[in-house]
């Protein structure tokens, strides 16, 4: 075989046979040549497979399986490739059990390493009943592919459109918007983002589903303004998707990855979809964050506030509070609900969505968590339970100090990345806060994703 000049084992396209040992975090096969890794797409622990190395650094490889000479028992064989090329659903080549498996392990060997809790209890992953077509939300690019718009997902790690019409793991209704719209835009010539020659005009189409009330919000994310026809446009959809009751232009005007533009304007019906989540309802924009799997949001959030144990006379704060979810879920149990949240629109809504519910004892202040901490300590604001939810990146030390000083009972910790997860419960461990043991909930069925929480207690 041929070395290369750092004379790895193995080369770009190399064809070697390897047995699948491990998976990354990602739900990647590992398999090893002379003890150097090659990360494998649609392998499984104990499969022998024939790999093509499809790139190389000094220290792993890339690989494509060729053919298998043993399958695992944990295959499920109806594997659709763009699925896992796109990384809409890069573990459905798995049982759903596996999946649950793999997630639990996942979870464990961080809160192990990284959080050094060699004892504390990982329970078994909480799945659902039916674990596909469970997204109510959709971020769909559009392109144009041999002079066609067209809508799909990227390759991985590229900018190349994989033309697709079933997604596999959203709502049905929401791909059969799609469906529905896409002839409606070609009739009226609207033109598909060209990345590279920065023309053309739709960027995305984005579609957000109420899981209860069925309402549909339709997002056309426009790199200009002006959209020729396009109250025409908005009738026609209307025509063929009754349970559309918001339709939004997004105005993207800046070359990067992010969906949404800065400017929204409201081209039809409101400006907002309703849905229902543990017996209140919502109001949702098109920017606003809302968990994407309605029936295991659920599941979480009640995991949360039966762990919390609540009493009629606690005081909680619902730190990254966004539209209120949380915060709203649990306030008729106890005596107030304080929320705060960086992002002004995101308080608006918690405001609105408390007024909708006739929910009385709550406030929500806008700003940095550990600042408003520290007004609240002024004005002799005690909890007995603070409930953190924060992003992937997990929470700031000035943020688990600031929540350490506010001295309540129990921090109920929310996680939608093991890792950071892991890390934050080791600081809030140094500081006199242990956790008591870690549920996971899988929130994203099918992908690498899970979510946990778990109680500290002072």
């Amino acid at each position: 075989m041929t070395k290369n000049k750092r004379d790895l084992p193995v080369v770009k396209n190399d064809k070697v046979w390897v047995v699948i040992e491990d998976l990354t975090h990602d739900g990647r096969g590992v398999g090893k040549v002379d003890y150097y890794p090659i990360f494998i797409e649609n392998a499984i622990p104990g499969e022998e497979v024939e790999v093509r190395v499809l790139k190389t650094t000094k220290k792993f490889a890339y690989g494509k399986v060729l053919q298998w000479k043993t399958k695992s028992e944990n295959r499920v064989d109806d594997v659709e490739s763009d699925w896992i090329r796109t990384g809409i659903a890069p573990l459905h080549h798995m049982t759903y059990e596996a999946q649950l498996a793999f997630k639990h392990d996942q979870v464990a060997k961080v809160v192990n390493r990284i959080g050094g809790f060699e004892a504390l209890e990982v329970k078994e992953t909480k799945g659902m009943e039916n674990p596909s077509k469970y997204r109510n939300k959709a971020q769909i690019p559009v392109r144009k592919i041999n002079d066609r718009l067209e809508f799909g997902f990227f390759r991985r790690n590229s900018h190349d459109l994989v033309p697709i019409e079933d997604f596999y793991i959203q709502e049905p209704e929401i791909d059969e918007a799609l469906i529905a719209i896409k002839p409606i835009l070609e009739r009226f010539n609207v033109k598909p983002y060209d990345e590279a020659n920065q023309s053309g005009n739709l960027k995305n189409v984005v579609i957000r589903k109420g899981h209860y009330s069925n309402q549909l919000m339709i997002v056309l994310v426009t790199k200009k303004k002006k959209v020729f026809k396009i109250g025409e446009i908005c009738k026609a959809i209307v025509e063929v998707l009754p349970n559309v009751t918001s339709i939004i232009q997004s105005i993207h005007t800046e070359n990067n990855n992010v969906i949404l533009g800065k400017e929204f304007v409201r081209l039809y019906g409101n400006e907002f979809i309703e849905d229902d989540l543990l017996g209140n309802t919502y109001q949702i924009s098109a920017k606003s964050f809302y968990q994407v799997n309605t029936v295991q949001a659920e599941k979480l959030y009640q995991e949360a506030i039966d762990r919390a144990d609540l009493k009629a006379t606690d005081i909680v704060i619902d730190a990254y509070c966004g539209i209120g979810t949380i915060g709203l879920s649990l306030a008729k149990q106890v005596k107030k609900v304080y929320g705060v949240e960086v992002v002004e629109d995101a308080i608006n809504d918690a405001k609105k969505n408390a007024e909708i519910n006739n929910i009385e004892n709550v406030d929500f202040e806008v700003g940095k968590a550990e600042v408003i901490f520290n007004k609240w300590l002024d004005e002799e604001i005690k909890p007995n339970v603070i409930i953190v939810d924060p992003p992937r990146k997990g929470l700031s030390e000035s943020f688990i100090e600031a929540s350490v000083k506010m001295e309540a009972e129990k921090i109920i910790y929310i996680s939608c990345d093991p890792a950071t997860f892991a890390r934050d419960l080791k600081l809030y461990s140094d500081l006199g806060y242990q956790p008591d043991y870690v549920q996971p909930v899988d929130m994203f069925p099918q992908t690498s994703h899970i979510e946990c929480v778990t109680v500290l207690s002072r």
